[in-house]
């Protein structure tokens, strides 16, 4: 049961690429990992409380269905703090469902075009993943590029969104 007082709820829901942690604040989601990749959520007080984030675990099974192709609830950048990281990560939050960009065109985009391992680094540090969705971003030249130790989620996910030709990404 939710604390009335508690700034953070923690949901998480099933997905085709394992259990997926959501933390949501009034502002929207703050935070997100698989389980896999574990996750610094000790710093957040958040609350279980299936009722209140039954909307978000509808989204993103929606996401993982085929069914959504932009999340209705935002992303709270708040605490990635101001500057180049932050413009780059709000840039990415509006490259459109199965889009893929480069590491440069973020850079471009969010004011300095010959910032692409700046960006690469700023998509690496992201504490929300989906909502901001870095796996759209790839290198310019031949493959994808690196997504951290996760490369295969990166492919499911380019292809559930058909940004990717190959076999079917549904289970």
């Amino acid at each position: 049961m939710a604390d009335a007082a508690s700034s953070f709820w923690r949901t998480t829901t099933e997905t085709p690429l394992g259990p997926f942690t959501i933390f949501l604040g009034d502002a929207g989601v703050v935070r997100t990992h698989f389980d896999e990749d574990g996750g610094p959520d000790d710093d957040l007080d958040a609350v279980d409380d299936r009722r209140r984030t039954a909307p978000i675990r509808r989204e993103v099974d929606a996401y993982f269905r085929g069914a959504l192709r932009a999340f209705e609830t935002p992303a709270d950048l708040s605490a990635v703090g101001e500057g180049f990281p932050r413009r780059v990560l709000e840039m990415v939050r509006t490259i459109p469902y199965g889009e893929l960009w480069t590491y440069g065109d973020v850079a471009a985009a969010a004011g300095a075009a010959r910032a692409g391992r700046a960006a690469g680094s700023a998509l690496a540090r992201s504490p929300i993943e989906l909502f901001v969705p870095c796996h759209r971003v790839v290198r310019a030249g031949p493959g994808l590029g690196s997504y951290g130790r996760h490369d295969e989620r990166r492919r499911f996910l380019l292809l559930l969104e058909g940004a990717l030709s190959g076999p079917s990404s549904r289970p």
